[in-house]
């Protein structure tokens, strides 16, 4: 099989992030969490004081921001001007901001440049929300990945159980926000790619998922 771009797209909660890992791990292939990258530049907005509107200083926060993924003992960390910031950007404010900052012009500019960069070497499974739409609309192979809103809660939910406080209904309510932010903004909104294989994994296991989209693929 030739080197691919691959590209997963969805809401909060469908099991992007699993699934593309697994599936990198599967093909042998890099996984980038595209996420990480905006709650990157949220956390170090949030750290020098900035508001989620100003985007003069969110431009030249970016200026002068290191972003790069490492790979740790167990997983890839982020590292912020050679800090790691890994597990700073995954709390419920944070998680947010970063929601409400990705719709910057400046903010997106920044990471675009970034992400287009790592994909010059193909053999990667990039997870986003607009990877398949606007970063790489020519990507090889495409995955919408979405569910329920009520699996995506209560997913969300469990894996957050041991990192905050919130309850299901606080995690539910942060997901109807994110999924309004996401799918609403005028900059990139979330959405399947026109040629994207769409799966709901509302009733499917990890596996089962891996399963459909490496039979798309071929495998």
């Amino acid at each position: 099989m030739k080197p691919l771009i691959i590209t997963i797209d969805g809401p909060a909660g469908a099991g992007k992030t699993t699934v593309s890992r697994i599936l990198a791990d599967r093909l042998g292939y890099r996984y980038v969490d595209t996420g990480a990258l905006y709650r990157g530049v949220a956390f170090e907005a949030q750290s020098a004081g900035l508001s989620q509107n100003d985007d003069i200083g969110l431009e030249k926060l970016c200026s002068g921001l290191n972003l790069k993924f490492v790979q740790g003992e167990k997983s890839q960390r982020l590292l912020s001007n050679y800090s790691d910031i890994t597990d700073k950007i995954r709390t419920p404010e944070i998680t947010m901001l970063a929601s409400t900052i990705s719709a910057r012009p400046v903010v997106r500019k920044y990471l675009l440049d970034i992400q287009r960069d790592m994909a010059r070497e193909k053999k990667l499974v990039f997870e986003g929300r607009d990877m398949g739409t606007v970063v790489f609309p020519d990507a090889d192979v495409k995955f919408f990945l979405d569910a329920s809103h009520k699996t995506r809660a209560l997913r969300r939910y469990k894996e957050l159980t041991s990192k905050t406080s919130q309850t299901l209904e606080e995690v539910d309510m942060d997901i109807k926000r994110r999924d309004e932010n996401d799918s609403t903004r005028s900059l990139a909104p979330l959405k399947p790619a026109d040629n994207a294989i769409i799966i709901d994994s509302t009733n499917l296991f990890t596996e089962d998922v891996i399963k459909l989209m490496l039979s798309y693929l071929g495998i």
